[in-house]
């Protein structure tokens, strides 16, 4: 049978038991997406009690933490612990384009999902053209019309990149 070894491990866990913390710091992993309207974060925080997650915005920082808690009963010989315990914190940096006043938050099935939408500001709009002619009489012009939802516009991405 092979075996892969790790020869830090067990240093790795005696500063855990000995100090009380995780030798590696503790990790959350993250979805981000946009979905029509709104930037959509997935967070993966299983066996986290929901009462534990703390969830603040803070000048277009986003900042969630949340608290693992031990369950072993006093006493118990550990043959193997692989589960990081203690408080996890996360930051993300939001645009400006972003309504931080209507963050909605879900915690489910161990993932905690944030919705923050589009401000009108940044939504797609068209702006009316006014003209007049050579001599000075008024312009026929086409009133705007809604935007039409197409694919990626790269000229568009590259300016708000």
């Amino acid at each position: 049978m092979l075996m892969r070894t790790d020869p830090y491990r067990d240093f790795d866990r005696l500063a855990q038991q000995l100090l009380g913390t995780p030798a590696k710091p503790a990790g959350m992993p993250l979805t981000a997406f946009r979905d029509g309207q709104s930037f959509v974060l997935c967070l993966d925080l299983p066996g986290i009690d929901p009462a534990s997650i703390d969830l603040d915005v803070e000048r277009n920082v986003l900042t969630v933490r949340a608290q693992r808690r031990g369950g072993l009963p006093e006493g118990a010989q550990v043959l193997a612990d692989e589960r990081t315990l203690g408080t996890f914190t996360r930051q993300v940096f939001l645009g400006d384009a972003l309504d931080t006043d209507r963050i909605e938050a879900d915690y489910d099935q161990g993932v905690l999902t944030v919705q923050i939408p589009v401000t009108e500001k940044a939504k797609p709009r068209k702006i009316q053209i006014t003209g007049r002619t050579r001599s000075g009489a008024p312009a026929a012009v086409r009133p705007p019309q809604e935007p039409q939802p197409t694919g990626v516009d790269s000229r568009r991405e590259a300016i708000n990149a």
